[in-house]
């Protein structure tokens, strides 16, 4: 098991598209905004295949440039968005920017025949132990913060609302958080519970979850205080339960296992029988070369995806690969930068450059074939 560095968070990382580079521009004809696939991926009967909507670099035509592209290898994209604390603390009727940008990036996402999947995240994706863009006298907030609770279920409706989900999550990894903060962890528990009756009073069919980091839940990474491998802490998962519509999962085995051959063929087995609901892969993705001290090739790729493919694959509504493409690491250096993101954010962030199944350049890699193979063929 590798050495890997805990002086900041080692799990997923979340990326911003800047859609909002894309308003007011005219390089790319919209379709009408109310359009939808049809037949919808969720009516289909079989697994939806999706990633973050991240492009390559950050630049408007590599935003085009990858909702094209992605079109023709994925059904759905994962929306998932941190919180205008200040645009939705009263009301969820508020005017917000964020919306704006969020509506720009559905019609994007639809004009190249892709539906969506959206998280509500109130955490940092490069720090699943602090939460994200917090106003400066709320420095002290946490998940008993009256104001904090308002703004996270009025900001969960008006998503509702505006963009009427099939699927709907309200925290990503939260047993990051709940393992950093357990004295917090059930003023989590009950927001979500009472968002939970709120977006069911509005729109029962709606499906509601949060995801688990896989590797964490099974301590095979090396934090401090971690149990004994593959000790499942089943009881992060089951104490949502029953509100709780799927359970879905992050995987980034490459911070446990050296290559993607080392994951065990019962690895993500235990799924199956800990539950009869309906799985989902929300993130994850291998790195396909050497990052920093940690091994990776090609094959490694499709190791992993045979993984998740042969243990889990038959019981996944959806399954999200992280990156379509490679990220240009120094166009998000600065970006990220200018955005007064803190360094170990931006040095976090570089571990999962190389996770894409193309090469920054959009040349295919191995696994790109074989997520194709899976899709083609449910």
């Amino acid at each position: 098991m590798h050495k890997f560095s805990m002086s900041r968070s080692f799990l997923p990382v979340l990326l911003i598209l800047i859609v909002s580079m894309a308003c007011g521009q005219s390089m790319s004809p919209y379709p009408d905004p109310t359009y939808t696939p049809e037949p919808s991926v969720f009516e289909s009967g079989r697994t939806a295949y999706g990633f973050f909507p991240t492009p390559s670099e950050v630049s408007l035509n590599s935003v085009f440039a990858m909702y094209k592209d992605m079109g023709q290898h994925a059904d759905v994209t994962l929306v998932q968005e941190n919180i205008p604390w200040l645009d939705f603390v009263s009301s969820a009727d508020s005017k917000s920017k964020k919306i704006e940008d969020m509506i720009n990036a559905q019609t994007l996402a639809r004009a190249n025949n892709l539906e969506s999947i959206y998280v509500i995240d109130p955490l940092n994706g490069l720090n699943r132990r602090e939460f994200s863009g917090l106003p400066t006298d709320w420095s002290n907030a946490n998940f008993s913060t009256p104001e904090v609770r308002s703004a996270y279920k009025n900001f969960t409706l008006r998503v509702l609302r505006e963009f009427k989900p099939q699927y709907l999550g309200l925290a990503s990894e939260i047993n990051s958080y709940a393992e950093a903060y357990p004295e917090d962890f059930p003023n989590f528990l009950s927001l979500y519970r009472e968002t939970y009756a709120a977006v069911k009073a509005e729109s029962p069919e709606t499906k509601v979850f949060v995801t688990f980091q896989w590797e964490q839940l099974n301590s095979v990474v090396p934090i401090e205080g971690q149990g004994a491998p593959y000790e499942t802490k089943w009881e992060y998962i089951e104490v949502f339960e029953p509100q709780l519509d799927l359970w879905v999962i992050s995987s980034y085995p490459f911070i446990a296992f050296r290559t993607g051959s080392e994951i065990p063929a019962d690895y993500y087995t235990p799924l199956l029988t800990r539950t009869n609901k309906p799985l989902a892969v929300a993130e994850g993705g291998f790195i396909s070369r050497q990052t920093e001290n940690l091994p990776g090739t090609p094959q490694d790729q499709v190791d992993y995806l045979n993984a998740i493919h042969t243990q889990i694959g038959e019981r996944l509504d959806f399954w999200i690969y992280l990156l379509f493409s490679d990220l240009n690491i120094d166009s998000y250096a600065k970006y990220f930068d200018q955005q007064g993101t803190s360094k170990d954010d931006i040095n976090t962030l570089g571990f999962f450059v190389n996770v894409g199944l193309r090469e920054k350049d959009g040349t295919p890699k191995p696994a790109l074939q074989v997520w194709d193979s899976f899709r083609a063929n449910p």
